[in-house]
Formats: structure tokens, C-alpha cells, sequence
């Protein structure tokens, strides 16, 4: 699978998962999508990301979740959501499973190892 491609199946797999998101009644927005090498640099040395996201070729994005119009910003809003995320494909890949510093509202797909 090249990059392109790999691109067009986050994008495709997003969209679907967005559907689900609102099936189960609840609502969402942009976080983070593409990213710059200096915002990614600036995350890496503050500790909150790393200097070679996946947010920077498209494969990464942050989705804001919302219930009855209420931000949930944890990990735990988002676990039925990234059990679902991962089961759309093998390379999806959900930021709540990461071991170090786990990312709820992250969703990706898996490219040279990274995810």
C-alpha cells in the first residue's frame, strides 16, 4: 500500500466511524488533523506528542466528542468508539491503547511501524 493510498483509507474509514458516532447519538469535531513539522516539534519537546506524528502524512486525527452538547474529553468517552475504530481494519489504530500516555480522541492508521 503506498502513502496515498494508505491516506484515502483513513479518510474513508473517518467517515465511517463519524457515521457511527452520530448513530449512537453523539456528536463530533475537528481536533487535530494534518500537522506541521514545527507543531509536531513543539509537542515532542513539551511531552505532548511526538516529533514524527502520523498527524504529519495524514494517517492521524483527533476527533472532539460531544454528548446532549457536552465536550467529553476523556479516554473513556471514546473506548466504544476505538473498539470500533479498530475493528474497521487491521491497520486502525486507537490513541486510548497507547501504553505510555494514552490519546482518546486520537485515530490512525498504522504506517512504518508507527502508530
Amino acid at each position: 500500500m503506498t502513502l496515498r493510498e494508505a491516506q484515502s483509507l483513513h479518510v474513508r474509514l473517518t467517515a465511517i466511524l463519524i457515521d457511527y458516532i452520530y448513530q449512537e447519538g453523539y456528536e463530533a469535531t475537528w481536533g487535530e488533523t494534518v500537522r506541521s513539522k514545527a507543531q509536531a516539534e513543539a509537542n515532542a519537546q513539551s511531552g505532548a506528542g511526538i516529533s514524527n506524528s502520523l498527524h504529519l502524512i495524514g494517517l492521524a486525527v483527533d476527533i472532539n466528542l460531544f454528548k446532549d452538547g457536552v465536550y467529553l474529553p476523556s479516554t473513556e468517552a471514546h473506548a466504544v468508539f476505538g473498539a470500533y475504530w479498530r475493528s474497521l481494519h487491521a491497520l486502525a489504530r486507537w490513541g486510548g491503547d497507547f501504553p505510555h500516555k494514552p490519546d482518546g480522541n486520537h485515530y490512525s492508521i498504522t504506517w512504518e511501524g508507527r502508530s
